[in-house]
C-alpha cells in the first residue's frame, strides 16, 4: 500500500521506522513546521529527521486543512497514518485515501482521550495501559477501534519510561493493523461513549506538588510529570524538583509533623503528606545538578523541620 505518514515527536518515530521496514511504500511524511529552538537555531522534529534519513519526501504545514488538501490529492495515498501529529484533519482529507485514515493512540480507548494519555494514566494510578489503532474521525480520539495492545505499568515507572515502551508497542500494532487492512480482515468496533474519558494537555504549572494529598497521589503525580514538567515544590524560595520518590504509608511514623515538613533520619529524607509521607530519592535544586537525596543532604539545605512549598 502507498502510505502517507503524519507525525511529529519521538513517539511517532518507532512506528514510522517499523512501517518503512515493511513491504509497503511510504510515499511521504507530513510534520509540523520547523521551529526555532535553543539559541534561535532551527532543528528538525524527530519524525522529519527520520524521513530525511530515509530519503522520504517531507511536507510541512501550519494548517494541513488549509494548505495540504491538493498535495494529498496528488500523492493519492492508499491510506494515511497519524501518530501524535498535533493538528486536526478535515473531513475533506479523511475522504481522500482508499482505506481512510488510521491513528496510533497511546491509551486503551475510550479511556484517556486527548494529548497527554501517558502522563494522565500514571497520575491517576492506573496499573495497565496500552495502545489503540483506530479509524480517525472528526471528534478527538473517537473513531472506531481496529485493534488494541495492553501492557502492565511497572510499579515505579515514570512517563518517560512508559513513553518508550508504548512507542515500541505502537510500532508493532500499526504493522499488524496494516496487514489486517490489506488482507480485508479489518473489523472496526465503535467506542462505548459511556466509558470515554478526556484529559487536557499537561502544562508546566501542573507539576507543582500538593503535599496535602496522600503519599500515593504525590508519588503517582511525580511519575506522571517525569521527565516533564517535573514534580516540583520550593525549598528556601528556590524551585526544588522531585525526580524520584517512594510512598510511605505508615502515618504513625510522622505523627506531629506539618504537611510538607521534612524529616531526616539515617541519611534518608521524608516529606509529610496528607496521608503518609514520601521518601525523596532523587532531587534537583534550582541552578544545581540532579543528585541522589543522600548526596544533597550534605549541603545542609534539606533538614528536619524544613517545610517545602512557597
Amino acid at each position: 500500500m502507498r502510505i502517507l505518514f503524519l507525525g511529529t515527536p519521538d513517539f511517532a518515530v518507532e512506528a514510522l521506522e517499523r512501517i518503512i521496514d515493511t513491504k509497503h511504500e511510504v510515499v511521504g511524511v507530513v510534520t509540523q513546521p520547523d521551529r526555532r529552538r535553543n539559541r534561535g537555531e532551527v532543528s528538525f522534529c524527530p519524525v522529519k529527521q527520520c524521513a530525511v534519513d530515509h530519503n522520504i519526501k517531507v511536507f510541512q504545514y501550519e494548517s494541513i486543512r488549509k494548505e495540504g488538501v491538493e498535495d494529498i490529492r496528488q500523492i493519492n495515498p492508499d491510506i494515511m497514518i497519524t501518530c501524535a501529529f498535533g493538528q486536526i484533519i478535515s473531513q475533506e482529507i479523511l475522504d481522500i485515501p482508499k482505506y481512510g485514515v488510521i491513528n496510533i493512540h497511546a491509551s486503551l480507548l475510550p479511556k484517556y482521550r486527548g494529548s497527554s494519555p501517558i502522563q494522565w494514566c500514571l497520575i491517576n494510578g492506573e496499573t495497565k495501559t496500552g495502545v489503540t489503532i483506530m479509524r480517525t474521525a472528526l471528534a478527538v480520539d473517537s473513531g472506531d477501534i481496529l485493534l488494541q495492545k495492553e501492557i502492565d505499568i511497572l510499579p515505579q515507572e515514570n512517563a518517560g519510561e512508559l513513553f518508550d515502551r508504548l512507542a515500541v508497542l505502537g510500532g508493532q500494532a500499526i504493522v499488524e493493523a496494516l496487514e489486517l487492512i490489506e488482507s480485508g480482515k479489518a473489523v472496526y468496533i465503535p467506542q462505548d461513549e459511556k466509558l470515554a474519558t478526556h484529559y487536557p494537555m499537561i502544562k508546566k504549572e501542573d507539576g507543582l506538588t500538593d503535599f496535602s494529598q496522600s503519599a500515593k497521589k504525590v508519588f503517582d503525580k511525580m511519575r506522571g510529570f517525569t521527565p516533564w514538567p517535573s514534580a516540583f515544590t520550593y525549598l528556601d524560595g528556590k524551585l526544588f524538583k522531585i525526580l524520584k520518590c517512594l510512598p510511605v504509608e505508615d502515618n504513625s511514623f510522622f505523627d506531629g509533623l506539618k504537611v510538607g515538613e521534612v524529616f531526616v533520619q539515617e541519611r534518608k529524607a521524608f516529606v509529610k503528606c496528607g496521608e503518609g509521607a514520601v521518601q525523596l530519592l532523587e532531587v534537583q535544586l534550582e541552578g544545581k545538578k540532579a543528585m541522589r537525596t543522600e548526596e544533597f543532604l550534605l549541603s545542609g539545605k534539606l533538614k528536619t523541620g524544613v517545610v517545602l512549598g512557597k
